[in-house]
């Protein structure tokens, strides 16, 4: 099943729109006072921000002042995405998810312009975003050119056909890897240098399917039409070959589960280590 950035954001439209009014209010105030701790750096406060007449069209425009270069325009790469939000209105609500995710999960994340303005894992799932409607609506070429030109930029190599829901933390994305059959849940936490790809030649179905809630930490690679398990906690430099039950934290090369714990919330608590197991745990296996 293609995970929905909506289905668990089904509220009023008032509160959608109180919820919404509340988020560009905070960013134009937050840009307001940067600007005037930072006027030297006023261009970029009004020209993604104080400028921009809502919440997405900054996001729109911020992600296409990154990608534009001399083939493909900045008003190109904005029209792409207003035309894609307007068919599907998830792709402005996930951004939402998204920004939220960063803040709530991202110690060293204090204001909203932070991602906005300057974090590359924000910036390449929005532009993932993109570049999944593309792929489904006859615009193959520009969306793998933009996906070059994501890779190129923001150190990220998602394939456009990849699926993934909302609240996605990429936390310094550097060195991300997702394959085309991979699918990615909501409230999802992944550090650098993560793979989600195949073990081999095959064709098809071929890519993990990480379900909610689940923290990969750094390093780590998950290879395979393997499941990932929600809540489920992959520790940092893991190869993971088999699939992971819900719950549970998995370690090592190959990895194996060394703890399940049904209250645990890894993506949110972001622990990606394993200080608090005793050795012994390495000895349970799948």
């Amino acid at each position: 099943m293609r995970p929905s950035p909506c289905h668990l954001m089904l509220v009023h439209p008032d509160q959608a729109a109180a919820v919404t009014d509340a988020l560009w209010l905070r960013l134009r105030r937050e840009a307001e006072e940067a600007c005037e701790r930072e006027p030297k750096l006023a261009s970029l406060f009004f020209d993604s921000i104080l400028n921009q007449p809502s919440f997405e069209a900054a996001i729109f425009h911020r992600v296409a002042v990154r990608l534009k270069n001399d083939v493909i325009s900045l008003p190109l790469i904005v029209q792409g995405f207003s035309k894609a939000a307007a068919d599907d209105g998830c792709i402005v609500e996930a951004a939402k998810a998204d920004i939220a995710a960063v803040l709530d999960r991202d110690p060293a994340c204090t204001r909203l312009i932070e991602p906005l303005l300057y974090f590359k894992g924000f910036h390449a799932i929005q532009a993932h975003r993109l570049n999944h409607w593309l792929w489904h609506h006859g615009e193959r070429d520009f969306a793998l050119y933009l996906q070059s030109r994501s890779s190129e930029v923001f150190q990220t190599d998602i394939h456009p056909a990849a699926k993934f829901g909302h609240g996605i933390f990429l936390d310094h994305a550097t060195g991300l890897v997702v394959g085309e059959t991979a699918e990615v849940g909501n409230d999802v936490s992944m550090l650098h240098h993560v793979t989600l790809g195949g073990s081999g030649k095959e064709s098809g179905d071929r890519h993990p399917k990480i379900r909610n809630g689940v923290v990969i930490g750094a390093g780590a690679a998950i290879l395979g039409n393997i499941e990932v398990g929600e809540h489920a906690r992959v520790a940092a430099g893991s190869v993971v070959l088999k699939p992971v039950p819900a719950h549970a934290t998995v370690a090592g090369v190959p990895a194996k589960v060394v703890r399940i714990v049904d209250n645990d919330v890894p993506s949110r608590s972001m622990d990606q280590t394993l200080s608090d197991l005793a050795y012994q745990g390495f000895n349970y296996t799948i």
